[in-house]
């Protein structure tokens, strides 16, 4: 199975790929739907072509276009034309049509799971359209994946197995099914996000803290838990499917999808770090015992509760979770370059202290600690503390080298 990891940024590209990715998806300009994310720019398609080697890289162009959008996204396929893309993940069919017209067979089509496919019928329609892989909706279990697969062998079937999961996506809402019962996934939506509500106090219903009441269904409550005056009830829980490489493998999965182009480098490279360890005990006899050692910082990297999604039931997904997001780990930066035996420059993202106990990671090395570093400025002096945008140089006793990242505990 191919291991896909998110890269909201050619820096967080090299990190994916050197923490086991087989492969890597990127925005495409302002063209995909992380636009905040820095995605590609014009002038990198050299430095994406070194980064990659012989690695796989998808585009992707997965928000839908208006005309104006699409006008824009047509006139600079010539430019992408320089950019090593071994695919386009795509959900707009203008899009995929103008992509196909450009590219021919040179770079393939993947259907994104902002397209909702979820059935052998719509999978034999993006077929004759020229796609050569579904990115299923995340609501699909693995038995509609047994099925699909066994209807298009040919097609490859990529999901989501890692990451954050919205209470709504894609005009995909449980908000309803949570308040009243009727799903919209269904088909039977109450429209919920459109009704008026008034917050009623514990003194006025006694069954709970906090109620909310709908403007035309009076005496009737729902039930708002709050902590620290907040209500998380637009929260889903993430989704982690590690345990259950084995079912996904079975069901005809082809790529495993990890979410997060947003996040930060160091969580793109812990969370592939542990899928990387996870597939190869499954596939090449990787020591089981010394994967479950990276499996373990899964719960260490900034997370909400987890849970398998749709995968075996949509039960546990459709609540949501009043736990905010679990974090023991600052990253601190990254080791960039060595300048001598045993002094390096770095590269911070927040500030470090002398004296602090720090950990080094690494692809193949879990964690190494350290408190007796030195930290020197540009000019060669010693320092006590060094900050986010400084020229940093640090010189530690510890094994480590140029690709680690340096994080402290919380």
């Amino acid at each position: 199975m191919e291991l896909l990891s998110p890269a909201g940024s050619i820096e967080k590209l090299s990190y994916a790929y050197a923490y086991g990715a087989d492969a890597a998806y990127i925005g495409v300009k302002e063209f995909s739907l992380r636009a905040r994310a820095d995605g590609v720019e014009e002038g990198t398609a050299d430095r994406l072509k070194q980064l990659k080697g012989d690695k796989k890289l998808y585009g992707a162009v997965n928000r839908f276009f208006h005309e104006e959008d699409y006008r824009s996204f047509a006139s600079s396929l010539e430019e992408l034309k320089d950019y090593p893309f071994d695919a386009f993940i795509v959900s707009d069919l203008g899009p995929a049509r103008a992509l196909r017209e450009a590219f021919g067979d040179k770079a393939s089509l993947h259907l994104s799971t902002q397209a909702n496919c979820l059935n052998s019928g719509a999978i034999a329609a993006y077929k004759d359209l020229g796609f050569s892989r579904i990115i299923l909706g995340r609501e699909a279990s693995l038995d509609d994946i047994r099925r699909i697969k066994d209807t298009h062998p040919d097609m490859e079937i990529e999901a989501f197995v890692h990451g954050a999961m919205c209470m709504a996506y894609s005009g995909r809402c449980f908000l309803s099914a949570f308040l009243t019962g009727r799903s919209a996934n269904e088909g039977d939506c109450s429209h919920t996000c459109r009704w008026k509500y008034r917050t009623l106090e514990k003194r006025e219903v006694a069954s709970t803290p906090y109620v909310l009441e709908e403007e035309s269904r009076p005496g009737e409550y729902f039930p708002v838990i709050e902590k620290d005056g907040y209500s998380t009830i637009m929260s889903s829980k993430d989704l982690c499917m590690i345990d259950h490489l084995q079912e996904l493998k079975d069901s005809g999965v082809d790529s495993l999808k990890i979410e997060g182009r947003m996040k930060s480098l160091y969580y793109v490279a812990t969370v592939t770090r542990a899928y990387r360890k996870a597939i190869d005990v499954l596939e090449k006899g990787y020591d089981k015992d010394e994967a479950q050692r990276y499996i373990d910082e899964l719960h260490r990297v900034s997370h909400r509760e987890y849970s398998t999604g749709f995968f075996f039931s949509k039960e546990n997904i459709e609540k949501p979770t009043d736990i905010s997001y679990i974090q023991n780990y600052l990253l601190i930066g990254t080791v960039e370059e060595k300048v001598s035996p045993t002094r390096y420059r770095i590269s911070l993202k927040n500030k470090i202290v002398k004296g602090t106990m720090i950990e080094f990671i690494g692809p193949d090395i879990l964690s190494v600690a350290d408190d007796s570093f030195t930290l020197w400025d540009a000019a060669g002096n010693e320092i006590d503390e060094g900050n986010h945008q400084m020229e940093i140089y640090l010189e530690t006793s510890v094994v480590i080298s140029e690709g680690y990242i340096i994080r402290k505990q919380l």
